[in-house]
């Protein structure tokens, strides 16, 4: 499996579809460059193509907080239905692993929704921990 980086608004274009899938708010016609302004400050986006299409995709970003240092947070994964329990959503947290030990980083963080167990299944076989609860307040 061959993971690309989306750099051109060509390969951006073809994250729609996944990224959809796990972020139904967003509207197509704003989806280019709403990932280029996100780019500006240090989102990358990589995926995985089957068809013409990403099949999967996977938003991450370089960050440095007080309480686990420098550090690669992902902002998103997901893999078309049709594509699920191929391996493309273990072969992307892969990729980015690789990324953070590159970089001398050892620490990857990750927030996902409380129902999404089959997200939660992958992140655990993965080694990853459950560390804190994430808060939202929506101000009005």
């Amino acid at each position: 499996m061959t993971v690309q980086l989306a750099q051109t608004p060509e390969d951006i274009a073809k994250c729609w579809e996944a990224i959809y899938a796990l972020r139904p708010h967003l509207e197509q016609e704003s989806f280019v460059s709403l990932i280029q302004e996100l780019q500006t400050t240090g989102y990358h986006l990589a995926f995985i193509e089957k068809d013409g299409k990403a099949a999967a995709a996977i938003g991450y970003r370089y960050l440095h907080f007080l309480f686990c240092g420098k550090h690669i947070y992902i902002d998103d994964l997901t893999t078309l239905p049709e594509y699920r329990q191929h391996g493309l959503g273990s072969a992307l947290l892969d990729f980015v692993h690789e990324e953070a030990r590159k970089n001398g980083l050892k620490t990857v963080t990750l927030d996902s929704g409380h129902h999404r167990s089959d997200a939660h299944r992958l992140y655990l076989n993965k080694g990853y921990k459950i560390s804190s609860h994430h808060f939202t307040l929506n101000l009005k």
